[in-house]
């Protein structure tokens, strides 16, 4: 079974690197006792997050034989008061650019966060996920 790996480098920053080799860095905020040199591992569950929506979106969107020229993805979260902190509720907003049918969209939408998104899947177990999405015209 493939597995990430993290390697401490100083206060509380580590170098992660995945099964494919890839490196990404994290670190706290000041005020949890980091330097705020990179994200948080909570800003990586975001991140996550839209990655796994933004891959759906794009595959179905082209399954669908839609026109788009680009998707942008945004996520802001709350959090737990009392730990864990965990993300309690989520506003997802995703916008994409080009000659879109609203209903494809909204069906793709609705397929990622209900059936193919496994990050999402994770999270609705602690947190709300609210989507909101927008068709912007192609430039």
């Amino acid at each position: 079974m493939p597995g990430c790996r993290a390697t401490w480098t100083d206060g509380v920053r580590f170098v992660h690197t995945s099964p494919g080799g890839h490196a990404l860095v994290t670190d706290a905020p000041a005020s949890a006792g980091g330097a705020g040199t990179a994200p948080s591992p909570m800003d990586l569950v975001l991140h996550a997050l839209i990655g796994c929506v933004g891959v759906d979106l794009a595959l179905m969107l082209a399954k669908m034989r839609q026109p788009f020229t680009g998707i942008e993805l945004s996520a802001e979260a709350v959090r737990a008061e009392s730990h864990p902190r965990v993300y309690t509720r989520i506003e997802l907003h995703v916008a994409v650019r080009g000659a879109v049918d609203p209903r494809k969209l909204e069906r793709a939408m609705r397929l990622s966060l209900d059936e193919y998104c496994s990050v999402g899947a994770m999270i609705r177990g602690t947190a709300q996920i609210v989507p909101t999405w927008e068709i912007l015209a192609t430039d």
